[in-house]
């Protein structure tokens, strides 16, 4: 069951898009729909505004009229979502809702600042690794700390005959041959 879950767009009435959260959160309780339907994202992002010579941070919608909802279509799902007052409908050809791409939400999730998960790392301390970005590219080093919270390495890396830790991306290193 948990394959079908996907990301879908409705389209609402511009302008509608918090009261249609807010009557889709309200019926989704009510319905007793948490098992079908699981989030529902208006798509945001902060931008900086200057006005009267100040800089603000505003919240922008990033697809104006449009909503995001994680759900398992069926029959029931669909009804409760196309029947939510300010919905015009579902994104997509007929009367078949098209689920997003995980490409098209990582990136959407991205532009909101929501990280996705971390990269799992296999590596332990004091194992060999090389640099593979940076100005450390191509040396080698050995793991001295791991903050798998922040996707973080500390790699102790032999220069001018000492050792200087650089702390570098988990992405930015391959185990060394």
């Amino acid at each position: 069951m948990e394959s079908e879950k996907r990301w879908y767009v409705i389209h609402t009435y511009s302008g509608y898009e918090n009261k249609v959260s807010a009557n889709l959160e309200r019926k989704v309780h009510s319905l007793g729909m948490e098992n079908e339907i699981f989030r529902i994202v208006i798509p945001m992002e902060n931008e900086v505004e200057v006005k009267d010579g100040k800089k603000r941070s505003v919240q922008r919608k990033v697809f104006p009229g449009y909503v995001l909802v994680e759900m398992i279509v069926n029959d029931r799902s669909w009804y409760a979502v196309r029947n939510t007052p300010g919905v015009t409908g579902f994104v997509g050809s007929g009367t078949k809702p098209i689920p997003l791409t995980d490409e098209e939400v990582k990136q959407i999730m991205r532009s909101m600042g929501v990280e996705e998960s971390r990269p799992k790392i296999d590596l332990q301390l004091q194992q060999m690794v090389r640099l593979k970005t940076g100005p450390f590219a191509g040396c080698v080093g050995s793991v001295s700390e791991i903050n798998e919270e922040r996707g973080k390495l500390k790699v102790l890396v032999s220069m001018f005959g000492r050792e200087t830790p650089v702390e570098i991306d988990f992405t930015q290193v391959e185990e060394a041959e």
